[in-house]
């Protein structure tokens, strides 16, 4: 009743008459609510000073720690048909154990006695190798045979060309001593005929004087033959010189061109000789790519090619195998934005796919079901998707994860940043900002959790 028209009716009507309107003013309601509101907001401005650890969401899958315990796929190296199975499914098999037998399924390698035949052509190759060496080494020696005898030969020349040049320097000296012997005889001659002419002397000893003379002449002209013939004979040694040594030259040229043809011929031979060891030591090794065996040891999960008979090609997939014994990490995935905050040694809380759990992010040690982890390893490189992957390992100082997490398994995890006022966090989430950037005071050593292994 507001009371507003001049003709009241309120005091006419009883209104202890109607129950409605004895419950509309005995409410007290408004009150409780009122004191209700009151605590929640004392509540809230108390919660505000509350600690709060600032943290980063992600999620990711089970892996294992080490590369070599991760699950792989077992590939053919040859490509082939197979023959025979040795193992099943979910059966454990340990390093070296056979997995399957395959045989060939090309033309070229049909021949079961391959290995023999090539291994006969090498043989072949290598005294062929052999014969062209021996050859070479002849025409080596035949090669310095020819330079000796050129050597004896020259030198025998130039004994007869120095024997000619003395026989020349007697003859010479025969020359100049009948000619000198001729110009005497020629003024005998002249005073014998004076003496004739006068009467003193016969004519007999006038026609010997000219005897003498022309005796003289003859023997003059005579040896000028004869050194003329020298002088001629020692030029044909002298041409004989040159001759030999185009003629040796010549030899040699060509035994030196057969020498290289042979050395020719011996390097193809090696080079065959090489080529069909390295396909003998190919064959060899394809027919022990014939049986598969496991390069680790674990669990066979999944056989990819199915039956016999079926054909496999080169490197392609047969089957999967997991590793018994491996240590479980977590692969994550972060943003960008949170990539400085990422440190090696940061505490993180990892709930797992299938596993019951309660979680509070800003309160770690209040959740259940969670479990302890380590930043073990970060990315420098930013991967596909966009994000930065980040590699959890197991905190050996907290409760060990359990043996049920399979590899490939989903996980939750939340990376435990800086502890700030639960007012702060509320303000910095609503402005958008990222958490603080801080540097832990110490961070844990982790060599022992995965040693490196050093190959030499």
């Amino acid at each position: 009743m507001l009371n507003i028209s001049l003709n009241r009716v309120n005091e006419d009507i009883k209104l202890e008459k109607y129950q409605s309107f004895n419950k509309v003013e005995n409410k007290t309601a408004t009150r409780w609510l009122i004191k209700v509101m009151a605590f929640i907001l004392l509540f809230f401005c108390i919660s505000l000073f509350l600690p709060w650890t600032q943290n980063i969401r992600s999620k990711g899958y089970v892996t294992a720690l080490n590369p070599n315990d991760r699950p792989q796929n077992i590939q053919s190296v040859i490509g082939g048909k197979i023959e025979q199975w040795y193992v099943q499914e979910g059966q454990i098999v340990g390093v070296g154990d056979t997995i399957l037998r395959i045989s060939e399924s090309k033309q070229a390698y049909f021949d079961p006695e391959i290995l023999d035949r090539t291994n006969n052509q090498i043989k072949a190759k290598q005294e062929s190798s052999q014969a062209y060496a021996q050859k070479a080494d002849n025409l080596q020696d035949q090669i310095v045979a020819l330079q000796n005898s050129k050597e004896i030969k020259l030198k025998q020349n130039q004994i007869k060309r120095e024997q000619l040049k003395l026989k020349m320097t007697s003859d010479s000296i025969d020359l100049v001593a009948a000619e000198t012997k001729l110009s005497i005889a020629k003024n005998q001659l002249n005073r014998i005929q004076s003496l004739f002419d006068d009467g003193l002397k016969s004519l007999t000893d006038l026609e010997a004087k000219k005897l003498a003379v022309q005796e003289s002449s003859a023997k003059v002209v005579a040896l000028q033959n004869k050194l003329e013939t020298n002088m001629n004979e020692r030029m044909n040694i002298e041409a004989n010189i040159v001759a030999i040594q185009n003629e040796y030259n010549d030899k040699i040229a060509k035994s030196k061109s057969d020498r290289m043809s042979a050395l020719s011929s011996r390097y193809d031979a090696e080079a065959s000789y090489n080529k069909l060891q390295s396909d003998y030591n190919a064959y060899e090794v394809r027919q022990a790519n014939y049986y598969v065996t496991s390069p680790i040891g674990g669990i066979i999960t999944k056989a990819l090619k199915n039956g016999i008979g079926e054909l496999v090609k080169e490197g392609e997939d047969i089957l999967s195998i997991v590793p018994v014994k491996y240590e479980l990490a977590v692969e994550t995935y972060v943003r960008p934005r949170d990539m400085p905050l990422m440190q090696i040694g940061n505490k993180v809380r990892v709930q797992f796919d299938g596993w019951p759990a309660i979680v509070f992010s800003g309160w770690p040690n209040s959740s259940y079901g969670t479990f302890s982890g380590i930043v073990f390893a970060i990315d420098n490189d930013i991967s596909e998707n966009g994000k930065y992957r980040i590699l959890i390992a197991q905190d050996r100082d907290d409760l060990p994860w359990p043996k049920e997490v399979r590899v490939g398994g989903g996980a939750n995890t939340i990376t435990l940043l800086n502890r700030v006022k639960l007012g702060y966090e509320l303000w910095r989430q609503l402005n958008g900002f990222p958490a603080d950037y801080y540097k832990t005071d110490k961070v844990p050593d982790l060599k022992d959790k995965a040693p490196l292994k050093k190959v030499k």
